[in-house]
């Protein structure tokens, strides 16, 4: 069973949130607020499997707590709704290694797959937010998901990758499905050349 924490300042789309959620056998929304001090609280207390949060709410925005979250490191895994795209709300969930960054008016269904997929340790941003962020001063991925794009730009397999950096297949699947949330592509080669580009690899 996936725990869900649910924090959405609306009061009327917290609940049918909640409602839609809970109608999945393998989800249970176990606590729900509407704003970031209740749900900052909360989340310490009841350290649920995955947060799901508002950026604007009254008191803290759901960046602020997912940064507490990581800070803290708490093993609850923050997916991020939001309806503009915009470059501060960007870096500051790569700051805070937020799991999932998505549109808020995306789908049910795309966010209870979004949902089971994160829980297997992916990283999912939705690439309409992703688009026009990633520039040469800006470059989003981690030290480590550079090392693996590093030797991605090599030729190396994953098998390779992962015997390199002492990592299993999995976890180098997991970097790489990362990497192409981050910057909103779908292949090695689009990162490849994305880095290139922006001069990532020199």
């Amino acid at each position: 069973m996936i725990t869900l924490y649910l924090a959405e300042d609306q009061e009327l789309l917290n609940t049918a949130m909640q409602q839609l959620l809970n109608l999945e056998d393998d989800m249970k929304v176990v606590g729900s607020a509407t704003d970031g001090r209740q749900a900052w609280q909360e989340i310490q207390a009841v350290k649920p499997d995955i947060a799901i949060l508002d950026i604007e709410m009254p008191y803290q925005s759901g960046l602020t707590v997912a940064a507490k979250m990581k800070n803290e490191a708490l093993p609850t895994r923050a997916i991020i709704l939001t309806t503009f795209a915009q470059r501060t709300y960007f870096n500051q969930a790569v700051k805070a290694d937020v799991a999932a960054y998505l549109l808020k008016d995306s789908p049910t269904d795309e966010l209870v797959a979004v949902i089971r997929r994160v829980q297997t340790g992916e990283v999912i941003y939705a690439p309409e937010l992703v688009r026009n962020m990633v520039t040469e001063e800006n470059n989003p991925l981690t030290d480590r998901e550079m090392d693996i794009l590093k030797w991605v730009a090599q030729g190396a397999s994953n098998k390779k990758i992962a015997a390199e950096l002492y990592l299993s297949d999995g976890t180098v699947r997991n970097y790489l499905s990362a990497i192409f949330s981050k910057l909103g592509i779908h292949s090695r080669t689009e990162a490849i050349n994305l880095a290139q580009q922006n001069k990532w690899l020199v």
